[in-house]
């Protein structure tokens, strides 16, 4: 059965039926299997970018069941703040900033546009910022279309957007999750429209909840539909739900160890060639986690972070930043040959 799969992902055609097979199949074959695809498919290499993760506000109108994060200090940084925050992050060349915070109703196109020609006028370092879901309230907020809005995003600095805001995209589920969020389809839409006006993005799926593996396979296709038609995203972020603090933690204590390996697997067996980057999220799943991800089908470490006072305030306790050093270390321990990268896949000399 494995070496089919092997072959038919190769061949980009994976069906959500073999998919679900793999669910209840051998797991060491199903690992060795991604394993196989990951060397064939990307090679040796494990690449990582060094970045820094800006959290510019802790308020939030939405009111997600899973976050953790929403006023849980209770801030928003000034343009000045977030300025000084970027330039700490040029001093150690890191290459790429991450804008992330709560959506509020004074986030208006102009407001994003105007932080983001204010970093560009002093920093030529690649902007990754905004989701669906940010892009869809600005547009709301300033009575334009989301093209338009991202239009004047690109236009003002943005270079590529996030695949936040995805969780799982299944309307059922999103319901309970996130009901003031975008719908599945609006977010197909929003992340469309970005590969269409030349803004990359990442993808994301948030398993460990309240899903099922139905819906974690949904989701899956759903992103290599995009890829196939836009080849828009740059890769995979797999991130395992954190249940500290949040409404949703009462209902789920979130994946186990072996869930969060069968997930990075059975992404490599189902995006195969289509989405070949599969990060394994170190802050989200730990280090040691993510070194047997790495070798279950990633081929990502993703980011140093310098902070990321999201995943903290969901109860992640696995630090807020690791060094090049750190990340040359835990990628040479697991005998693959350690790669810095842009946050499109451009290696750093």
């Amino acid at each position: 059965m494995m070496e089919e799969i092997y072959d038919r992902s190769l061949e980009g055609k994976i069906t959500k039926e073999d998919a679900l097979k793999l669910v209840d199949a051998n797991h060491f074959q199903l690992f060795d299997t991604a394993d196989r695809l990951r060397q064939e498919i990307v090679g040796d290499e494990v690449s990582f970018v060094a970045n820094r993760n800006i959290d510019i506000t802790d308020h939030c109108i939405i009111g997600c069941a899973f976050c953790s994060f929403r006023d849980n200090i209770g801030y928003e940084m000034t343009t000045e703040e977030i300025l000084e925050s970027i330039k700490e992050a040029v001093e150690v060349k890191a290459s790429e900033i991450c804008l992330f915070g709560g959506v509020m109703p004074h986030m208006t196109v102009d407001f994003y546009c105007d932080l983001f020609s204010s970093i560009k006028e002093e920093y030529n370092i690649e902007l990754h910022s905004l989701s669906p879901v940010e892009v869809y309230h600005a547009a709301k907020a300033s009575n334009v279309t989301t093209r338009e809005a991202l239009t004047s995003f690109r236009d003002a600095g943005l270079d590529t957007l996030t695949g936040a805001s995805a969780e799982i995209l299944v309307d059922s589920v999103r319901e309970k999750l996130c009901p003031n969020k975008v719908s599945t389809q609006e977010w197909v839409d929003i992340i469309t429209e970005a590969h269409q006006l030349g803004i990359p993005s990442t993808s994301t799926i948030m398993y460990g909840s309240i899903e099922t593996w139905e819906d974690r396979i949904d989701h899956l296709m759903i992103l290599r539909d995009i890829q196939r038609e836009t080849g828009g995203f740059t890769e995979l972020v797999p991130m395992t739900f954190l249940g500290k603090n949040n409404l949703m933690g009462q209902e789920s204590s979130g994946a186990s160890g072996l869930d969060d390996l069968k997930l990075h697997a059975m992404a490599r067996v189902i995006l195969g060639r289509d989405i070949p980057n599969i990060q394994a999220s170190w802050i989200k799943i730990g280090t040691r986690m993510a070194q047997m991800a790495l070798c279950c089908g990633a081929n990502d470490l993703g980011g140093t972070m310098m902070e990321d006072l999201i995943s903290i305030a969901a109860g992640s306790s696995h630090g807020e930043y690791l060094s090049r050093e750190e990340m040359h270390t835990l990628i040479k321990d697991i005998g693959r040959i350690p790669v810095e990268r842009t946050t499109q896949y451009e290696r750093v000399n």
